[in-house]
């Protein structure tokens, strides 16, 4: 009953907290905020406990068997890892669509600067996240109106910061054990650090611990065909990354050169039919594997890889601050002393950790889609 008592009490802040920012913004954020309140009470309305999902004898047995493992990562998380043992992942809710939200995410025509929305506690963010498909393709539209290149994606999971207590969902809860666990472990890491406003600095310090982490999941709990299978997604998934990273600096040396708009718009579409043309050998190569296909599922634009950069930029510094510190929990006390940093001290305390970021980002917010789980 006292955990019910202080969810209803936190739910009637975010309310509160979400109108008072709406009225402050006008009518067309009022209607943002609150479909976001709504869709985070919604969350909570349909999670229940774990442990009332395994006493249920309806409850089907292959969902049990994945929430018994996701009780085991998540105490993984707290043991091994110095993750936050609070209520998060400790509930589960069955919904009725296949992403808990959808980010739209946007740039001008001829940059891969993505726009900014600035939040209540989050900080500005190069997205903006809608519970409904059909609001979001909506907005994406207004966008594309103004002249913006737009994507629109799908979310299987994101991180309240530890203001609420974050619910297993269905929408990930069929990942491999290693995808569940690093999805698990991303969000949870959000909870430790979180820097509002500093996308590429959250992302990597998450990234790091996800990684990390799955590693030693594998180590312990994996078998040879886990461990097998992992390595090969992790290669596809890096060739993919270099793939995109390529095209995109092709796009940003474009942007900064002084030929005419025509000549930009010409090479930009040449651009992309090579990048896709390179999807396809690529895919070939992995033996026709597809799990990449839905992010070509629309045509490409700026908005498709102005997020690249936010989750791996500074990963080698985080990696190599991990590899310093040899602990999680020192880790985690030598980022919390970075993040107080202002943002140029933040830069060159990360440049000098790690390699410089592998672009010269603007920054986004999702980077890949999920694929085989991915987030």
């Amino acid at each position: 009953m006292r955990n019910i008592a202080r969810r209803m009490l936190r739910t009637r802040y975010w309310l509160v907290a979400a109108c008072a920012a709406a009225m402050l913004a006008g009518c067309a954020q009022f209607k943002y905020y609150m479909q976001a309140a709504q869709g985070q009470y919604s969350l909570w309305s349909d999670a229940r406990p774990i442990d009332d999902w395994l006493g249920d004898p309806t409850t089907d047995p292959q969902l049990k068997a994945r929430l018994e493992k996701a009780l085991l990562i998540r105490k993984f998380a707290v043991k091994e890892l110095g993750l936050p043992d609070n209520a998060s992942y400790k509930n589960y809710a069955a919904l009725s669509r296949p992403f808990v939200l959808w980010n739209v995410v946007a740039t001008p025509e001829l940059s891969l600067r993505p726009i900014q929305w600035c939040f209540p506690i989050a900080g500005c963010v190069s997205y903006r996240g809608y519970y409904s498909k059909e609001d979001a393709q909506a907005y994406a539209e207004e966008l594309r109106h103004e002249g913006n290149d737009v994507q629109v994606g799908g979310v299987p999971a994101y991180s309240t910061l530890g203001w609420f207590s974050d619910p297993l969902l269905s929408t990930f809860i069929n990942y491999s054990d290693a995808e569940l666990a690093r999805m698990v472990f991303h969000e949870l890491a959000h909870q430790v650090v979180y820097v509002p406003g500093d996308s590429q600095f959250n992302e990597g310090f998450a990234t790091a611990v996800e990684e990390a982490g799955v590693a030693r999941w594998l180590e312990l709990y994996g078998t040879d065909p886990m461990r097998e299978a992992y390595t090969r997604y992790n290669v596809r998934r890096q060739d993919f990354l270099e793939l995109l990273v390529r095209h995109r600096t092709m796009l940003a040396d474009l942007y900064a050169s002084k030929t005419s708009t025509r000549h930009k718009r010409a090479e930009k579409a040449r651009i992309f039919a090579h990048l896709k043309s390179d999807y396809l050998k690529l895919k070939e190569s992995w033996g026709g594997y597809a799990g990449y296909d839905r992010w070509f599922a629309e045509p490409l634009t700026n908005a498709h890889l102005s997020a690249v950069a936010t989750y791996h930029d500074y990963l080698p510094a985080f990696r190599a601050l991990l590899k310093q510190e040899r602990t999680f929990v020192r880790f985690y006390v030598a980022v919390q002393k970075i993040a107080t940093l202002d943002v140029a001290q933040r830069r060159q305390q990360l440049d000098h950790l790690g390699q410089p970021p592998m672009l010269n980002a603007e920054g986004g917010k999702d980077g890949l889609p999920p694929v085989e789980g991915m987030h």
